[in-house]
């Protein structure tokens, strides 16, 4: 005799209900898809594809990143979280500052790098410039 399945527990869905948008009306279902632990290599293959732009990003949650943004700044860090405006939550961050002063007797150029290091940063996507996956071999 074999036992049979139990069905998958879903968590309560009430903590979702303060990540809703604003324009979304309050009584609008809250929709969450989960996924199965039984994988197939195919599904699996199919997850790896980019389809889309954001799919490059999408394969680079929980690994390191480099992200260009406005002013001189450049980042490097562990992605974490994004969404479709590429606002982004990064950890372990390194950022460089780069500033150019020019010389008032001589007029050369001057190139100055600031360096430091964040524990969590969160990356307002309208900033962002570049974003560079990890090298994939």
């Amino acid at each position: 005799i074999s036992p049979t399945p139990t069905p998958p527990v879903t968590p309560p869905l009430d903590h979702l209900a303060r990540l809703r948008h604003p324009s979304v009306a309050k009584d609008s279902p809250i929709v969450v898809k989960y996924a199965s632990r039984n994988v197939t290599a195919a599904m699996a293959e199919e997850d790896a594809t980019v389809k889309e732009p954001l799919d490059l990003i999408r394969l680079s949650l929980d690994e390191r990143i480099y992200v260009k943004l406005r002013g001189e700044r450049e980042i490097r860090g562990k992605l974490h979280a994004y969404d479709q405006h590429l606002n982004m939550i990064l950890g372990d961050v390194e950022e460089v500052i780069t500033t150019v002063e020019i010389d008032d007797e001589t007029y050369e150029e001057i190139i100055k790098t600031t360096k430091r290091a964040v524990r969590y940063l969160f990356v307002r996507g309208d900033a962002v410039t570049l974003v560079s996956p990890p090298l994939r071999t």
